[in-house]
């Protein structure tokens, strides 16, 4: 038996990068999906793509009234939600924290962080009455370790973990599971874009440099945290909450054993 099969899946940034290539597993793994992102063109094919089973919502998460609308077209389409997936994101402000202003910092949070708490309360409200569900968001390993990302990012990933770990401790005892995934180097076109670049070879070129900071040698891919998320939302870690789980190659671990200077 497929692992999601018969389940309802809500999946922020689902047009592409590792939001696509979990909505696709998803539904591979029999769940109905409900893809949401602001790339209209994009998600409309990754849900035509995935058949009866899958249906679009247009959805800026930095909205509430969008995040709402997302659960809401889940329940009024397939009638009931069993996950939710709040991924959509990007790099946000970046630069000098001496250079960083307001408006940077509010737009990077509602991004990164307010969105995420969109979706915990309005898929928990849902959840609660039909007695659980999973909910997953993306942090990342710059959320554990500084540095690994701009100031804000760092910051608002950060945030996503400890609110999957405080979200965990109520929203357990209505048999909701909250856990959050932490990526490591994945090259997805959006990363690519933020760093000024575009292309297979420059996407090639963010791989080969990723190779070498970690003990996996070769860059993450969307299907790697793919997998990872299904795990998670599967029965198969039914005893699993309040967990940040690297998906990294080891990189949050530490630099290889041949680059360190103390061996």
């Amino acid at each position: 038996m497929r692992r999601l099969e018969g389940r309802v899946a809500v999946v922020t940034g689902g047009a592409s990068g590792i939001g696509e290539a979990t909505a696709r597993l998803f539904a591979a793994e029999g769940a109905r999906v409900v893809v949401g992102d602001i790339q209209e063109e994009a998600g409309r094919d990754v849900a035509k793509s995935l058949g009866a089973g899958a249906l679009f919502e247009r959805a800026d998460v930095t909205r509430e009234e969008d995040v709402a609308g997302l659960v809401a077209r889940a329940v009024e389409g397939f009638g009931r939600l069993d996950v939710m997936f709040n991924n959509a994101g990007a790099l946000g402000a970046r630069g000098s924290l001496l250079e960083l202003g307001a408006a940077d910092f509010d737009r990077t949070m509602a991004l990164l962080f307010r969105s995420v708490f969109f979706g915990m309360v309005h898929a928990g409200r849902v959840m609660r009455e039909q007695g659980g569900g999973v909910i997953l968001s993306t942090s990342s390993i710059a959320g554990l370790c500084p540095g690994s990302g701009p100031h804000l990012y760092t910051t608002a990933k950060a945030a996503v973990i400890h609110l999957t770990r405080s979200a965990a401790l109520e929203l357990g005892e209505y048999g909701i599971r909250v856990n959050c995934l932490c990526p490591g180097g994945v090259p997805t076109p959006l990363v690519a874009g933020a760093l000024g670049l575009e292309g297979e070879r420059a996407l090639e070129s963010i791989r080969r440099g990723m190779r070498e900071t970690q003990a996996i040698k070769r860059a993450g891919s969307p299907e790697d945290v793919a997998r990872a998320a299904l795990f998670l939302a599967s029965d198969e870690a039914e005893y699993i909450t309040g967990v940040a789980l690297p998906v990294d190659g080891g990189e949050s671990v530490g630099p290889p054993w041949s680059r360190q200077v103390l061996k």
